[in-house]
């Protein structure tokens, strides 16, 4: 008999899903990831929400962590905004510390150690997936079962193609020591996970991501050229193509010297091009709580889920207008503008799309509204670090050590390409402490005598040494349950406009306004030779 009242295949679908919840599940059924950013559609008290907050560092005229992210020109990223170091150069808006956050009076009466364990180890992930399942208005949709795990190549077990990586994190305020624990994931386009034919091949898409590697991971064409990138084994014949520089294409080779005008498989006809990602290049970046009893001390609680993808190829003319019209508006004192929308994303000047999930008042995911992505758009759009605007990938361990979810364990304090001495060493040198507020009191406890680093206990950590990154960059156990009561207290308050960094006291070496002008370092306080790449030979 012919339905009367005929309905969708996806409403029937999800017809059929809400019958089947529990009577239990009502809170979760109301569950709308949503709401909160539609409902704050065109609201943004902070115009300069770009701006992050280690921008307002109390520098003294002697701590610098500037250096990090302010540096010279390097590859194709032209900001060459070392300036930044010895001069404040704020707009209007600019010049008040929005970060208010930061100030907060100490917590009277924080959750206990055990409400604190019991709420990281709770799976705020899956819920999201599950409220989303049937949305179509989002950039993108979380299609991986990232609980599922990962197999012993890196790839996510259920079939999504995504890859984890392992990387050295960014000095400073992504080391777990300073709150937080994160993963990053890749995945490329179908075609580059196929053969010529049109088949699934992972030996293909292995070799097109070996291939990503050898390119965004080396300074240079001609150090790439020398020098090489270690990458997991590859089979030159089957791949028809001389990847070491050795003058034939015959068995397999574990590093790279010799890019191929384009990549494998179906994706032979896309350009491949030293320093940048192809269009459709994804990134999935989750930033969680610090869990001692987990490995990598990853919670399994999300603070937040960040996704990123390549929605377009820009080529070096546009690149470098994206970076002249940065400085122009910025002289002229245009404040950031981005198109697109919460759920759609919002597109910067390289042609990144980039969209984000933060904690509700209940610790559920959320997307975050307008002005809490532009949080995001700040440090992934000119800064002069930054490759193809990314952070992560730059900063892989070579090879096979590389595919696996991320943990310190095991990794070495190596030297920023062109340095002499390790990463964390410089940085405790530069900065006077662990972090960029110098509020980290385990670190300098722990590798500070006199204000200057403990130069042979923190070597301990170097290629040499008997220590690893964990040793050096992972909280104790105390420190890591006060720096999540910090964030549980964020999270409750839903004032994330206000800032999203715990800090166990207020902060004392924070400006909470701006004068333009000197920052009081000299010139022999100013470093040109900050680098996302790392010297790993």
């Amino acid at each position: 008999m012919k339905n009367r009242y005929p309905i969708s295949r996806h409403a029937a679908a999800w017809l059929v899903a809400l019958l089947a919840l529990p009577v239990a599940a009502a809170e979760t059924a109301s569950y709308d990831p949503l709401a909160y950013a539609r409902a704050q559609s065109g609201k943004i008290a902070n115009r300069e929400a770009v701006i992050p907050v280690q921008c307002y560092t109390k520098t003294d005229g002697v701590a610098n962590p500037c250096w990090t992210c302010h540096t010279q020109q390097n590859g194709h990223n032209q900001m060459d905004d070392w300036v930044l170091q010895l001069a404040y150069a704020f707009s209007e808006v600019g010049l008040t510390n929005h970060w208010q956050n930061l100030f907060l009076p100490v917590e009277e009466s924080p959750p206990s150690a055990a409400e604190v364990r019991r709420y990281v180890r709770q799976d705020n992930y899956t819920p999201l997936r599950k409220a989303l399942s049937y949305s179509t208005s989002l950039v993108w949709t979380p299609d991986i079962d990232i609980h599922a795990g990962f197999d012993d190549e890196g790839f996510a077990r259920d079939g999504s193609s995504w890859r984890a990586l392992r990387f050295k994190p960014f000095p400073g305020t992504f080391w777990p020591t300073n709150g937080n624990t994160d993963d990053v994931m890749i995945r490329l386009p179908w075609q580059f996970r196929r053969d010529a034919e049109g088949r699934e091949s992972r030996d293909i898409y292995k070799a097109n991501l070996a291939l990503i590697e050898a390119a965004m991971t080396t300074p240079s064409v001609p150090m790439l050229q020398s020098q090489g990138r270690q990458v997991e084994s590859l089979d030159e014949e089957a791949l028809h193509w001389d990847l070491d520089g050795d003058g034939e294409a015959r068995g397999m080779v574990q590093r790279i010297r010799r890019l191929p005008p384009g990549f494998f498989g179906s994706a032979s006809s896309v350009p491949l091009e030293w320093g940048r990602y192809p269009a459709g290049t994804e990134f999935l970046h989750t930033v969680r709580y610090l869990d001692p009893g987990a490995p990598g001390f990853m919670s399994r609680r999300m603070k937040e889920l960040r996704y990123s993808v390549k929605s377009r190829n820009i080529g070096q003319v546009s690149s470098g207008r994206a970076y002249r019209g940065e400085k122009f508006h910025k002289e002229a004192g245009v404040l950031p503008l981005f198109e697109g929308t919460p759920e759609t994303g919002y597109v910067n000047d390289f042609g990144w799309k980039l969209q984000g999930y933060i904690e509700d008042a209940q610790g559920r995911l959320r997307l975050q509204s307008q002005e809490e992505h532009y949080y995001c758009m700040g440090c992934h759009g000119t800064i002069g670090v930054t490759a193809d605007q990314t952070f992560a990938l730059p900063r892989k361990l070579p090879g096979r050590a590389g595919w696996q979810p991320q943990s310190l364990v095991g990794q070495k304090d190596l030297p920023q390409w062109g340095h002499a001495e390790p990463e964390a060493l410089t940085y405790f040198q530069r900065v006077g402490g662990g972090d960029e507020f110098r509020a980290n009191q385990e670190i300098l406890e722990r590798f500070f005598s006199g204000g200057k680093p403990r130069r042979e206990l923190v070597l301990s950590a170097s290629a040499s040494g008997e220590h690893d990154l964990a040793w050096l960059l992972y909280p104790g156990a105390d420190r890591a349950l006060a720096l999540n009561r910090a964030y549980m207290r964020l999270v409750r308050r839903q004032r994330f406009d206000l800032g999203r960094d715990a800090v166990l006291k207020p902060a004392d070496k924070v400006h909470r306004s701006i004068k333009n002008g000197s920052t009081g370092f000299s010139e022999a306080q100013v470093y040109r030779d900050g680098s996302l790449w790392l010297a790993w030979e």
